[in-house]
């Protein structure tokens, strides 16, 4: 049970129903549970959805696949199981499954980062920063980082609210090793 409900219809106030249809045409999303709590502050859904932009430059720093898998990794690492459930959705829509990914050298130290960021609370240690220098220029580690950051504050949003995990992803939510 969320902690705060997302809204109702009779809640949308005409700028938020502006804010929703603005977001739904330019990033082709729908509005989730998330999405429509954070309507209840057009300020936050406005700083959160800034989020898009930055997934966008990190799919063109390390492509749509590794971007996809870092922030599952960060989302992992946060242990939040929505944001974790809407990535794996996106792993196995691409034909992976999740727990049997065949990962390169690089794409492996790059979700060890993404995941090092969640787990340490942005603590990373000397040798795996160093790996991901080797990588990625400064201004690609900003932005990586600057995401890992944003993914972490959606995870957080999400795991205080207790935001419910939306009904197209409950085919995707881990199952529980017996």
């Amino acid at each position: 049970m969320p902690r705060i409900q997302p809204l109702t219809p009779d809640e949308i106030t005409p700028s938020v129903q502006e804010a929703f249809e603005k977001h739904k045409q330019e990033f082709n999303a729908r509005i989730t549970n998330m999405k429509s709590t954070m309507g209840k502050s057009l300020k936050v859904f406005d700083v959160y959805m800034g989020w898009y932009d930055l997934y966008n430059e990190v799919i063109e720093i390390t492509g749509e696949r590794n971007a996809y898998l870092f922030a599952h990794a960060v989302s992992l690492g946060s242990n939040c199981p929505l944001c974790t459930t809407f990535f794996r959705k996106i792993i196995i829509e691409h034909g992976e499954k999740p727990e049997e990914l065949l990962l390169t050298d690089d794409e492996q130290t790059l979700l060890d980062f993404g995941s090092a960021i969640a787990n340490n609370k942005g603590e990373v240690n000397n040798e795996l920063y160093h790996r991901i220098t080797q990588m990625y220029s400064e201004p690609q580690i900003i932005t990586l980082v600057g995401f890992a950051g944003q993914m972490i504050a959606t995870n957080i949003f999400n795991n205080v609210l207790e935001v419910q995990i939306d009904d197209y992803l409950a085919p995707y939510i881990p199952l529980t090793k017996k």
